[in-house]
C-alpha cells in the first residue's frame, strides 16, 4: 500500500493504491468538501506534519534535540457583538506567553489556540478578563438560545431612567439634573469596567474607552444631559450591532441545526437512540420519513427520495438507489429507510461545510485587511485630534475651554471605529452565506473579491463542460479480429482504472456479458493511455496521434470520427493495430445557457481540453467558445500562467490533472463531484455541480463588492460630515452617538440584502 497513483493518459489518475499519508478519511459522498480541510491532527494524517521524518516530531533533522510540539484548543465564546469584538479576544490570548496563534472564528462563535503547552485555563482567564466567556467544545454544537430580558436589561434601565430624568427636569430642574448624573453613573460604571478590562488586555483603543472618556468628560464638563444620551444611544448602537451578527451568523446556525441530536441504531431486531458522537462508520441506522440524517450514510434498502436542498441548494429532491452515498442533513422525503454510517463522528457532510465556512474566515479580501490596518491607526489618531482641539483654540486663541473640551469630547465620539470596521465582514459573511445558499462553497473573503475580478474563465472538458460519463459509440476491428474479442481485451487492459473512458470500456464489456482475461503488468502512459499484458502478450491502449501504424484510410476513419465529437482510443499488440475504440460524452445540458449568461456578464470563456483537437472543436463549435486542445496538465498550467499574466483568469475543473492549472489560475473552481485533489486545490466548489451556478456567483461577488464600497463611503463619509460640523459648533455629543449607531445600523442593513438575493 505504498506505491503511488499514476496519471492516465489525460492526466486523470488510474485506482492505485495512495501513500498512506495521503489517505483522508472522506466518506464518498456526492459533495467531497472534506479535501478542503487542512491537515491538521483532527483530520488529517501524522505521518508528515513535520520535517524530521518523525512520526511524531520528537527531534529535529538532527535526531538529538526535541522538537516544540505545539495543541490546538477550541472554544466556543459566547458575547460576542461584530468583529471587533473577535480582535480583542484575539489581542488578550496571543500576549500570553506560550500561544503560537489565536483565531476567531467570528462565523461559529469559536476560538481556536495552537499553544506549546497545555494552558486551557490561562487562556480561559484571560478572555474573562476582557469580558467574555469560553465553553470547551471539541465537536460543533447548536448555540444556545439568547436570554433576550437579560440582554436587554441595561437598554431598558437606562431607557425608563432617562425618561424620569426627562421628566423630572421639567418640573424640579436641579433635581431632574441630579437623576441625569446618576443614569450616567449607572450606565457608564460596566462600559468604564470593561475599558479597564480591554486596556489590560492589549485592547487600549477600544469603543469602550473613547465611550468612558467622552462621557466622563462630559459629566466634567456640566453636560449631564447629553452624557447620559451618549450612553443610551450607546447601548442602543450595542444592540443593533448584536442583532447585526445574529442575522449574519443564522445561516451557520441553520447549518448545525441540521444535524439531529440523536439517531435510531438498529442491532439485529433491537432499536436504540443514540448520540451523534457514539456513532461510529458500519452502523446500521433508521431514519422515518421526513426525519433528517444524522450522519453520511449509504443507502440500504429500496431507492428513496432525498431533500438536501440545505446543503446543496437543488429545490427537487434527488432519487437515491441501493448502495448510494447521501449526505448528512438531507431528508429523506417518501419513505422510511435504512443506512450503514459512513462518516466518523464530526467528519460528516454538515460538518466538512462548517470547517470550509470556519477555514473561510482565515483568508480575508485584501480591503478587508485594509480597513482592519487602517482602523487601527484612525482610532488614535481621531484621540489626538481631540486632545489637539481642546488644548490648541484656548492654549494659543485664548478661547474659552468649555467648549473646545465640549468640541473635542464630540470628536472622540466621532472616533468610534465600528461602522468602518463592520462595513467589510458584514458584507463578506452575508455574500458567503448567500452564496452557499444557492450551491456555491467560496473559500473566504479574498476569494470573493478575486471572483467579483475575473473577466476570463477557462473550463476543463471532460467532467466540467460535459456530464464525465462517456459510452462506446464503436468498436471497430481491422483485419480478421472480431468487434466482441476487441472489446474483450481492451476492457481487461483497463480494468481497475477509474478514469472515465476506462470505467466506459469496461461497462461496455459488461453490458455485453464478455468475459474478460486477466492483465497484469498495468502501466500508465501519462498523457497518452496504458500498456498490459495478457498471456505474456503486450497490448497498448493509445491516442491516434502516438501511433505510427495506421494506414491512410484508417487515419481518415479516425479523423471523421473525431470531427464529429468522438474520442477515439486504438488498440495495439505488440506493434500491430487490431482496430478502435470510439467513446463519446454529452454536454451538460446548462452549458449552453451559462456560458452565454458568463458571456452577457462581460467574461470570456476557452476551453482547456487534452482531448484530440478534432473532438475539442466539435465540442466549441457547439458551446461557441475558444478551445485549445491536445494540453498534458503541464501544458494547461502553461496556458493558465500566460492568459492570467493579461487579465485575472479562473480555471473550472473537475479532475486530478486541472489542480496544477486551478493552483497557477487567480482563482480556482471545482465541480462539486470532482476529485479530492481538485477540490482541494480550489478556491470556490459548485455543490450542486451545475455551472449555471457561475454566472449567478460572479453576479452575487460582483454585488458584494459594490455594497463593500458602498459601506465603507457611509461609514467615512458620516464620519467626515460630522467632523465638519463638530468643529463648526453644529452638532453635539448625543448626535455624534446618534451618527455612529445610524452608521452602523446603515451599513449592516446594506450587507443584510445580500441574503435576500435567490
Amino acid at each position: 500500500m505504498h506505491s503511488h497513483s499514476h496519471p492516465c493518459r489525460c492526466g486523470k489518475s488510474h485506482s492505485k493504491p495512495q501513500p498512506l499519508c495521503a489517505i483522508r478519511s472522506a466518506s464518498p459522498t456526492t459533495l467531497k468538501i472534506s479535501a478542503a480541510m487542512p491537515a491538521t491532527p483532527e483530520n488529517g494524517c501524522g505521518c508528515c506534519d513535520n520535517d524530521s521524518g518523525s512520526p511524531g516530531g520528537e527531534s529535529d533533522a538532527e535526531g538529538d534535540r526535541p522538537a516544540l510540539t505545539s495543541h490546538q484548543f477550541r472554544w466556543q465564546i459566547a458575547g460576542m457583538d461584530c468583529p471587533s469584538c473577535a480582535r480583542k479576544i484575539e489581542n488578550a490570548v496571543q500576549q500570553l506567553p506560550q500561544v503560537s496563534s489565536a483565531r476567531v472564528i467570528f462565523a461559529s462563535e469559536k476560538l481556536v489556540v495552537d499553544a506549546h503547552q497545555d494552558i486551557r485555563s490561562a487562556i480561559e482567564t484571560a478572555v474573562k478578563k476582557v469580558g467574555f466567556t469560553l465553553t470547551s467544545n471539541d465537536l460543533p454544537s447548536q448555540p444556545a438560545t439568547p436570554n433576550r430580558w437579560r440582554e436587554n436589561a441595561s437598554l431598558l434601565v437606562l431607557t425608563v431612567m432617562m425618561l424620569a430624568s426627562g421628566l423630572l427636569s421639567q418640573i424640579a430642574p436641579a433635581w431632574g439634573d441630579r437623576l441625569f448624573v446618576v443614569t450616567t453613573l449607572i450606565g457608564l460604571a460596566p462600559i468604564a469596567l470593561s475599558a479597564g478590562k480591554l486596556l489590560r488586555g492589549g485592547s487600549p483603543f477600544s469603543i469602550e474607552t473613547l465611550m468612558t472618556i467622552a462621557a466622563a468628560g462630559a459629566l466634567i464638563i456640566g453636560a449631564h444631559a447629553e452624557a447620559a444620551m451618549v450612553l443610551l444611544l450607546f447601548q442602543l448602537g450595542e444592540r443593533l450591532e448584536s442583532y447585526a451578527a445574529a442575522r449574519a451568523r443564522r445561516g451557520v446556525s441553520a447549518l448545525m441545526a441540521l444535524r439531529p441530536d440523536t439517531a435510531t441504531r438498529l442491532t439485529g431486531h433491537q432499536r436504540e437512540q443514540v448520540a451523534l458522537a457514539d456513532l461510529r462508520p458500519g452502523d446500521v441506522i433508521e431514519v422515518a420519513a421526513g426525519g433528517r440524517l444524522p450522519a453520511d450514510g449509504a443507502l440500504l434498502n429500496l431507492s428513496a427520495s432525498f431533500d438536501e436542498s440545505a446543503l446543496t441548494g437543488e429545490s427537487v429532491p434527488v432519487v437515491r438507489q441501493p448502495g448510494e452515498a447521501v449526505m448528512a442533513g438531507a431528508t429523506s422525503a417518501d419513505r422510511l429507510v435504512t443506512l450503514k454510517v459512513i462518516s466518523q463522528p464530526g467528519q460528516s457532510a454538515v460538518d466538512r461545510i462548517l470547517q470550509l465556512i470556519e477555514d473561510a474566515e482565515s483568508h480575508r479580501a485584501p480591503v478587508e485587511r485594509f480597513i482592519d490596518r487602517f482602523s487601527r491607526l484612525y482610532t488614535p489618531a481621531i484621540m489626538l485630534l481631540a486632545l489637539l482641539v481642546m488644548v490648541l483654540p484656548p492654549l494659543i486663541a485664548g478661547a474659552a475651554w468649555l467648549p473646545w473640551i465640549y468640541k473635542g469630547l464630540t470628536l472622540l465620539l466621532i472616533g468610534c471605529p465600528c461602522a468602518l470596521v463592520i462595513s467589510t465582514p458584514a458584507a463578506i459573511t452575508s455574500g458567503l452565506a448567500a452564496a452557499a445558499r444557492q450551491g456555491a462553497l467560496i473559500k473566504g473573503g479574498a476569494a470573493l473579491e478575486h471572483l467579483s475580478r475575473i473577466q476570463t474563465m477557462a473550463f476543463d472538458k471532460t467532467g466540467t463542460l460535459t456530464v464525465g460519463k462517456p459510452q462506446v459509440t464503436q468498436v471497430e476491428a481491422f483485419g480478421a479480429q472480431e468487434e466482441n474479442a476487441l472489446l474483450r481485451i481492451a476492457a481487461a487492459v483497463e480494468q481497475g482504472s477509474s478514469h472515465p473512458l476506462a470505467l466506459a470500456v469496461v461497462q461496455e464489456a459488461e453490458r455485453r456479458q464478455l468475459r474478460l482475461p486477466q492483465a497484469q503488468h498495468q502501466q500508465t502512459l501519462a498523457g497518452s493511455g496504458i500498456r498490459a499484458q495478457i498471456e505474456g502478450i503486450t497490448y497498448q491502449l493509445l491516442a491516434p496521434r502516438d501511433v505510427n501504424e495506421l494506414t491512410e484510410d484508417q487515419q481518415q476513419a479516425i479523423a471523421q470520427r473525431e470531427a464529429q465529437g468522438q474520442t477515439v482510443v486504438v488498440l495495439l499488440q505488440e506493434q500491430t493495430v487490431l482496430g478502435t475504440l470510439s467513446l463519446q460524452d454529452q454536454l451538460r445540458e446548462e452549458a449552453v445557457s451559462a456560458l452565454a449568461q458568463l458571456k452577457a456578464l462581460g467574461i470570456h470563456s476557452l476551453m482547456l481540453t487534452g482531448d484530440n483537437p478534432r473532438a475539442a472543436a466539435a465540442i466549441a463549435a457547439e458551446l461557441n467558445i475558444e478551445y485549445r486542445a491536445g494540453l498534458l496538465p503541464a501544458d494547461k498550467v502553461e496556458a493558465v500562467r500566460k492568459l492570467g499574466q493579461q487579465q485575472s483568469l479562473a480555471m473550472v475543473g473537475d479532475g486530478i490533472n486541472d489542480a496544477p492549472a486551478m493552483k497557477a489560475a487567480t482563482l480556482g473552481i471545482a465541480m462539486g463531484s470532482g476529485t479530492d485533489v481538485a477540490l482541494e486545490a480550489a478556491d470556490a466548489a459548485l455543490t450542486q455541480n451545475r455551472l449555471t451556478l457561475l454566472p449567478r456567483t460572479v453576479a452575487l461577488a460582483r454585488r458584494t463588492r459594490a455594497i463593500i464600497r458602498q459601506n465603507i463611503a457611509i461609514a467615512l463619509g458620516l464620519k467626515g460630515i460630522f467632523l465638519v460640523t463638530t468643529l463648526l459648533g453644529f452638532t453635539g455629543l448625543w448626535l455624534a452617538v446618534l451618527a455612529d449607531s445610524g452608521a452602523t445600523a446603515l451599513v449592516t442593513a446594506n450587507a443584510l440584502r445580500l441574503l435576500r438575493q435567490r
